[in-house]
């Protein structure tokens, strides 16, 4: 993968343009409004001129603006001096109603843009493999989505529309101060270069020192995140204190980093500043000189001192957009980078759809390692028919969840196949592979909704008396009801309102009501008492009745009623036994050829 970082500026501008296409009329509408800008500004100071050579001077009203003018203003110098208020008074309301119209455009497009990209991310971060997920982590991809992705409409609406304005308004005043002095306009304009070198000194500073900041701000939510998430193990260590340390550690980094950042940005705006003020001062000079030497009125100075004044700030935009972007720019730099993320598990452009399976599995050499260099899994090879029960033990560590994940594709063998009704899971569409799967975990996963919601999970349309239905079979209607709000009972997060054993219910009952063909129970009764684990075995015969059934377990009595067992050891399939030939701890090493039952 390309890294987004070795994009040029203009690269990620044209890609975010790509990015908000949808948004271009809105986009136009603003630049519209924002030109409004240039015409307003020139007319500001043109009452100012007026007063000063026709009201308190003598000189007299230029032609062009005679016929301008409404006859009423040009009765007396009173009249003149009334209209030349009102006049002011009106561009002012003019400016202010093209910044509110502007200013409300721009919030109602970026905000829109922004959150059709944050939905963008965050559809593309559930479709990555769990491998990526798991070297990231989900506080880095929590924080590009919620304070990288809004970067975009600041590149899109506030940052390029005005660096574009700023350079058609600094066009039209260099016009209009060259029209009525153009050694004026040459003296103002000898700033331009040293603006230039000081924007460019400064852009590739900033912008990897963004990048650098953004992901140490990303690793302090990642401390975060991590606390609370395990907050019952901190305290049972008494380890408050450290995680604040580990807070701090990480956040000062963070201050540095912006102090870094502040320094920089405002070292720069003070050299902008001394340029603009040098630049200021030498026109002021060369203008009064003017003014003693004939060749320009003192309305006319006024006039030159205001438009360059406005000349100046579309120069100090460009110098200082260019220079604030960066920040901008490293966010999408890291927000992209999701979107240029290529999962681990791709869907083959001719993949068959799947709408029932029966349930026949085959594992055929496979082989699988988190990190090629390091294999979990070796050489697994077993076949498993419709509607068995396969029971799968071994010790902590030994590859018995990541066997079933390869199952259901949330990766792929590195080595070998596995066939479901004797066709490859890699040829099957990956909505409809993980259809035929009814999953209940040793630590049941529940959302911070209604319990209603959280049974009908898989099955979202079901009718209240399916998931009523599904909860009884589970063994869990009982207690629902007994709740003061019953199926309408919040969980809490991450269903921890409920005991573990409620809890775990709810998830079969949610795999009840998908009525899927083929049920993984990863060690589902290891976290309950025995007779909470009786209550569930009951409710898991039920629903084992007529699908193909993986069951992962410690406890090998747990595994007694499987119809097929399998042994685990460090990556090998080392037992494959019957419901007669079951499984012994003190003896789970069974001779090599019982690896191969297909040929036994």
């Amino acid at each position: 993968m390309t890294s987004a970082r070795r994009l040029t500026d203009w690269r990620l501008y044209k890609r975010v343009m790509h990015q908000v296409r949808p948004y271009w009329l809105h986009i136009g509408g603003i630049f519209f409004l924002s030109l409004l800008s240039t015409p307003l500004a020139l007319l500001t100071p043109v009452p100012l001129k007026f007063a000063v050579d026709s009201v308190i001077g003598t000189q007299p009203i230029p032609t062009v603006f005679k016929e301008i003018l409404p006859s009423v203003a040009l009765q007396s110098p009173t009249a003149l001096l009334i209209f030349l208020t009102v006049l002011m008074v009106g561009i002012a309301l003019l400016t202010h109603l093209q910044i509110m119209a502007s200013s409300l455009l721009q919030t109602y497009a970026g905000e829109k843009m922004s959150l059709d990209f944050r939905a963008q991310l965050f559809h593309c971060v559930q479709r990555l493999s769990l491998s990526y997920h798991d070297a990231k982590g989900t506080a880095d991809s929590t924080f590009r989505i919620q304070y990288d992705a809004p970067a975009i409409q600041h590149i899109a609406t506030t940052g390029t529309i005005p660096f574009i304005t700023a350079g058609i308004t600094l066009v039209a005043m260099i016009f209009v101060i060259s029209a009525l002095d153009w050694q004026l306009a040459l003296i103002a304009l000898t700033i331009s270069p040293i603006l230039f070198f000081l924007t460019q000194s400064s852009r590739a500073r900033l912008r990897a020192r963004w990048a650098e900041v953004k992901e140490v701000d990303s690793s302090v939510m990642s401390v975060i995140q991590e606390t609370l998430g395990a907050l019952r193990v901190v305290k049972a260590f008494g380890r408050e204190h450290q995680q604040k340390q580990r807070y701090l550690d990480h956040s000062n980094k963070s201050l540095w980093g912006h102090f870094h950042l502040s320094f920089i940005g405002g070292t720069f705006d003070l050299f902008v500043g001394l340029t603009l003020a040098a630049g200021t001062a030498a026109t002021l000079m060369l203008g009064v000189l003017h003014v003693k030497a004939g060749m320009l009125t003192l309305g006319d100075l006024l006039l030159v001192m205001a438009y360059l004044a406005q000349l100046y700030d579309p120069l100090r935009t460009i110098s200082q957009q260019v220079a604030g972007l960066q920040s901008s720019l490293a966010s999408v730099e890291r927000a992209f980078t999701i979107l240029d993320q290529a999962p681990d598990v791709i869907e083959s452009p001719n993949a068959k759809p799947l709408n029932r399976a029966l349930g026949d599995i085959r594992y055929h050499q496979v082989c699988f390692g988190y990190n090629p260099a390091y294999p979990v899994l070796h050489d697994i090879t077993f076949q498993i028919n419709t509607g068995s029960r396969v029971g799968i033990a071994g010790k902590t560590g030994s590859g018995k969840t990541t066997l079933v994940n390869l199952l259901t594709r949330f990766y792929d063998p590195t080595e070998g196949q596995i066939l479901l009704d004797d066709i490859d899971l890699r040829d099957y569409r990956l909505t409809d592979l993980r259809n035929q799967f009814g999953i209940v975990l040793q630590d049941p996963l529940l959302f911070s909704t209604t319990i209603a919601e959280n049974i009908a999970y898989g099955k979202p349309q079901a009718a209240e008396e399916e998931i009523k239905r599904a909860a009884k079979l589970a063994d869990a209607h009982d207690f629902i009801t007994c709740l003061p709000l019953g199926y309408q009972t919040q969980v809490g997060e991450r269903g921890m309102a409920l005991s573990g054993g409620e809890r775990q219910r709810i998830a079969l009952a949610r795999a009840f009501l998908k009525d899927a063909p083929i049920l993984i129970l990863d060690e589902p009764t290891s976290s309950v008492d025995s007779k909470t684990e009786a209550t569930i075995m009951d409710a898991m015969e039920r629903l084992m009745q007529g699908r193909t059934t993986f069951m992962i377990a410690h406890r090998l009595s747990t595994l007694k009623n499987c119809d097929i067992q399998l042994q685990i050891e460090n990556g090998h399939l080392t037992h494959m036994g019957t419901g007669e030939a079951p499984l012994s701890e003190n003896n789970p090493q069974p001779p090599p050829k019982e690896l191969h039952p297909s040929s036994s």
